[in-house]
């Protein structure tokens, strides 16, 4: 194999190595798995939003159905505002639910629509009204511990425990 011939295959491992971190570049940032057809508006308005980010997924049955196209917070109620963009082929009912989850224990968080069984369907620009918010990992740990340290002092909770 001549000079020409390596320099050809080092070129185009080159490529594949840029083609490769594209790719990985994509997955990361959540924006390999929608396609870019035609969309339709909805929003959520969500007492805490965690760290759902803009272009997160939003699931369905697991299955990608949307992104987050926009986070904001609404000044007279003081509650984050989501505008979602849902793919046109997926139509949901009027009483579907949103829910803040996160992808394992510590992943990225996505939203997650629960279709009701309402006879009509969410047009462009309506909001959905049952809504959960993200359950932060923090306040957990803080409320398990706090729990924990009141069992500690209340000398009930302790002998309670020791009858068991």
């Amino acid at each position: 194999m001549g000079k020409k011939g390596i320099e050809t295959l080092v070129g185009l491992f080159v490529l594949l190595g840029i083609l490769g971190l594209v790719f990985l570049a994509l997955k990361a940032a959540n924006l390999g798995s929608f396609s870019g057809g035609a969309t339709y508006p909805l929003t959520a308005r969500f007492d805490n939003i965690g760290g759902l980010k803009v272009h997160a997924p939003v699931r369905s049955a697991g299955v990608v159905v949307g992104r987050v196209k926009s986070i904001s917070l609404d000044p007279k109620t003081f509650q984050g505002v989501v505008g979602l963009e849902i793919d046109e082929r997926f139509k949901f009912p009027k009483d579907s639910a949103a829910k803040i989850l996160t992808s394992g224990l510590l992943g990225d968080q996505y939203i997650g629509l629960e279709p009701g069984g309402d006879d009509k369907n969410l047009a462009a620009g309506d909001t959905i009204g049952q809504t959960q918010s993200a359950v932060v990992l923090e306040n957990l740990i803080g409320q398990f511990l706090t729990g924990k340290a009141a069992d500690a002092g209340d000398p009930s909770a302790s002998a309670a425990g020791a009858k068991k």
